[in-house]
C-alpha cells in the first residue's frame, strides 16, 4: 500500500472532497484508511442505570483509493513513486517534485503513539503505550456495559453492594 499512518493526504471524492488530514491507521487487507477528522461518523450509546446516553463522533474508514497524498514541497496532491539507491533501499517518492516521502520510523504519528513521563520504580525509561489496539473504540474510550462494569469494580460501589441495598417497592408503601 502507497499510503502510511502519518502521511497527509487529500481526499479526491465524496461528501469530504477538498478536505485533508493526516492518516491515523492504515487497514492494509480491506485497502482504506482512516483520516483524522475525515468521514466523521456518529455512534449513539445507550443511556444505563449507571450512566446517561451519549453521542460519540469517530472517523470511520475509507478508501484508498479516495485519497492522495500531498507533496511534501508543493503542497498538492500526487501520485507515489518508488525509487531504488544502489544499496537497495526502497523509499517513496513524489511524481510531482521528485522529494523523497518520509517514512512511519521518520515521523513519528501523534495519535498512534504516547508515553508516560513518570518513570518506573527500577528508574527504567517510560513505557510506550499504543493506542491502535483492536477492541471496538467505544471499548477504548470507556464506554459499554464492560467497561463500567470495570469501573464499578475498581471503584466505589461494587456489584455485591448494588444486590444487599435495600429496596422499596411500591406494596411496601414507599
Amino acid at each position: 500500500m502507497k499510503i502510511h499512518t502519518g502521511d497527509t493526504v487529500v481526499v479526491i471524492t465524496g461528501k469530504d472532497k477538498g478536505k485533508t488530514g493526516t492518516v491515523i491507521r492504515v487497514l492494509p487487507a480491506d485497502n482504506r484508511v482512516v483520516v483524522e477528522g475525515i468521514n466523521m461518523r456518529v455512534k449513539h450509546i445507550k443511556k444505563t442505570t449507571q450512566g446517561a446516553g451519549q453521542r460519540i463522533k469517530f472517523e470511520a474508514a475509507l478508501s484508498a483509493s479516495n485519497v492522495m497524498l500531498v507533496d511534501p514541497k508543493t503542497k498538492k496532491r500526487t501520485r507515489v513513486g518508488y525509487k531504488v539507491n544502489e544499496k537497495g533501499a526502497k523509499t517513496r517518492i513524489s511524481k510531482k517534485s521528485g522529494e523523497v516521502i518520509k517514512t512511519v520510523s521518520a515521523v513519528k504519528a501523534k495519535s498512534t503513539k504516547k508515553t508516560d513521563n513518570a518513570k518506573k520504580d527500577d528508574g527504567s525509561p517510560a513505557k510506550v503505550t499504543e493506542s491502535g489496539d483492536k477492541s471496538p473504540f467505544w471499548k477504548r474510550m470507556g464506554f459499554g456495559s464492560q467497561a463500567q462494569a470495570d469501573a464499578a469494580g475498581a471503584g466505589g460501589t461494587d456489584a455485591k453492594d448494588l444486590k444487599a441495598a435495600p429496596t422499596q417497592h411500591r406494596a411496601q408503601g414507599g
